[in-house]
């Protein structure tokens, strides 16, 4: 039997009482506009939750916020809606994180 490790940061959604030690809670409407001009190379069909995916990932790793082993998602169903809209959509925030 072959054992498969999934380096990916598992995503989940719930609420603030769901929070365990090593969670990042991620409370977004994913609303907001992307931070770059539109046609922007690495922005392209990148959307708002891919685009804050790829921001946490870099804060991550640059220290900028506690080191988190999972990410909380708090948000109501359209936020759900769109975190798997961008992991599915979206390979490079797919290649950083999972949904379990």
């Amino acid at each position: 039997m072959a054992l498969m490790f999934d380096s990916r940061i598992p995503i989940v959604f719930g609420t603030h009482s769901d929070r365990r030690d090593g969670d990042f809670v991620l409370n977004e409407d994913f609303g907001r506009e992307l931070s770059h001009g539109v046609g922007c190379g690495c922005c392209v069909q990148r959307t708002p939750a891919a685009e804050t995916f790829g921001q946490l990932f870099l804060r991550r790793a640059r220290g900028e916020v506690t080191f988190f082993h999972r990410v909380l998602v708090t948000g109501d169903a359209t936020a759900e809606f769109a975190v798997r809209a961008a992991l599915q959509s979206d390979p490079v925030a797919a290649a950083r994180f999972r949904l379990t």
